[in-house]
């Protein structure tokens, strides 16, 4: 059996949000045994897993990722959309945009340290579409 829920999560600033408490509570009622695919639909910005307790990680994310790509770069040719735009852009194929995660005993099975992150890589990226697939 295969479930389908779109949502939105709350607009953020740029930075690795943890998201994981907001993505469960737009989840229907989860299979004793199964995934759920969590996909972002956007071009902008990310969804991975990490580090769940320690706020510093997600603030020495930001900082590597606008040190490995750089705002106002010359090469660049796709600016009309701001500063940070492109750089969400490539930032976002780098991260991806999905993420698969099982299901045992109703639940999401996740580590002890691990947290769902929305990377998000403009300044203001808006509420973020998520669609959420659920397979039993």
């Amino acid at each position: 059996m295969i479930q389908q829920v779109e949502f939105t999560l709350r607009p953020r600033t740029r930075g690795f949000h943890l998201v994981t408490d907001e993505v469960v509570r737009h989840l229907p009622v989860l299979p004793a045994a199964g995934l759920v695919h969590l996909f972002v639909k956007h071009t902008s910005c990310g969804l991975s897993i990490c580090e769940n307790a320690d706020p510093d990680v997600r603030t020495d994310l930001t900082s590597i990722f606008d040190r490995l790509v750089r705002e106002r770069e010359p090469y660049y040719e796709h600016v009309l959309e701001g500063d940070d735009d492109m750089p969400a852009h490539a930032k976002s194929v780098l991260v991806g945009t999905g993420l698969t995660i099982p299901v045992t005993g109703g639940r999401l099975n996740l580590g002890t340290w691990q947290g769902i992150y929305l990377c998000e890589f403009r300044n203001h990226g808006g509420g973020r579409r998520i669609v959420a697939t659920i397979y039993e």
